[in-house]
């Protein structure tokens, strides 16, 4: 089964649902109505049922998906689940022969709304009653974001804030984080240009952190742009602006923040869709040309999560993964062990390579 529709928003699109043999609905946005007919859909796979333990020392929870060991683990292009599917094609999450952006519930979850019966041992457990999705940027299977029409990156940016708001509605979620995994040296098992979505039942604890540092030090955000003028910037405009923090803890670290305070870009108008679009591609292309290579990196959307939009602001966040040419970092012992990061370049440094190539851009 489909549904079409003409969403009026700040920038229109049109959204297309179709229900999967499975049961999970596909979304696929587009600045024309999606028509085409369906060709081959993947065959349905168990349920999955996740549950959570609590972890006494680190006082968190870990999130067990042993169905996830299943998962489709770098496929040949030819048999890409993210690309589009032609008549009697092979299989795939998307099944129809062309489509602009896609956001499906993922096959291999971590979290399920109706996660159920966690077993019962000698620490806590819960249900991991959350829900896992993944958002693809393009039919291209050869693209990447940064390689994106400024239109197309905006689509992307609107597929986002229309699953922001779907799933902040929720009752059981309090907080979605979009992100990017990019390379293999990151763990990407599939090269379609893509990101996914986590709608977590609980705040999870770096973003504890990070509220309960928000709190103490409200002028944050403000203060972070007033230092880009300082030497920290990379990359803006008059309504986003892209600097490494001054407390940066991977080489060539950089933040993405909004010039006005906004929990989340659901309540960007169409001149702040656009730019932070296009500033997201920009920042990406800087990384790809400081190496003259593809940048394995993180990018991570932090919104605020549900009763904390009036002191979290919306920012994002890129992880790189290389300190020079052939270097990776490394999350060694002193990381992962104490939770201390030990970094080679120092952030003032960091920001004036990447404002030199950004400027070519």
């Amino acid at each position: 089964m489909s549904d079409l529709e003409a969403v009026d928003a700040p920038i229109a699109y049109h959204l297309r649902r179709y229900t999967k043999t499975d049961g999970r609905v596909l979304r696929l946005y587009g600045r024309q109505p999606h028509t085409l007919p369906v060709t081959e859909d993947l065959p349905p796979v168990d349920p999955p049922n996740p549950h959570l333990r609590w972890h006494p020392l680190r006082q968190e929870w870990v999130i067990y998906a042993t169905h996830r060991q299943a998962r489709t683990f770098m496929p040949p292009a030819e048999y890409c689940p993210l690309c589009p599917v032609a008549e009697g094609g092979f299989p795939g999450e998307i099944p129809f022969a062309d489509f602009e952006v896609a956001v499906f519930p993922n096959r291999f979850p971590g979290m399920q709304a109706d996660a159920h019966d966690p077993p019962g041992l000698g620490v806590p457990t819960a249900p991991s009653n959350g829900l896992c999705e993944v958002l693809v940027y393009t039919s291209d299977h050869e693209a990447s974001y940064a390689a994106l029409s400024a239109d197309r990156q905006a689509l992307v940016v609107q597929a986002w804030i229309d699953r922001y708001r779907d799933l902040l509605g929720e009752s059981q979620v309090q907080f979605v984080m979009p992100f990017e995994n990019r390379g293999e040296a990151v763990g990407v098992t599939l090269h379609h240009p893509h990101g996914q979505i986590y709608a977590f039942p609980f705040i999870p604890p770096v973003v504890e952190r990070m509220l309960d540092g928000f709190r103490k030090t409200p002028d944050l955000r403000s203060d972070l742009l007033r230092q880009a003028d300082d030497g920290l910037a990379v990359a803006g405009d008059d309504r986003m602006q892209a600097l490494v923090p001054p407390f940066a803890r991977f080489p060539f670290e950089v933040w993405i923040l909004p010039k006005v305070f906004h929990a989340g870009p659901w309540s960007f108008d169409a001149a702040e869709i656009r730019s932070f679009a296009t500033l997201i591609g920009k920042v990406t292309a800087t990384y790809d040309a400081l190496f003259d290579r593809p940048m394995p990196l993180i990018m991570l959307l932090y919104a605020a999560p549900k009763g904390a939009e009036h002191v979290f602001p919306f920012h994002v966040q890129f992880l790189p993964f290389l300190r020079d040419t052939n270097k990776r970092k490394f999350l060694a012992g002193c990381e992962q062990g104490a939770g201390t990061f030990l970094v080679d370049v120092a952030p003032e440094d960091m920001a004036g390579r990447l404002r030199d190539v950004a400027v070519t851009r």
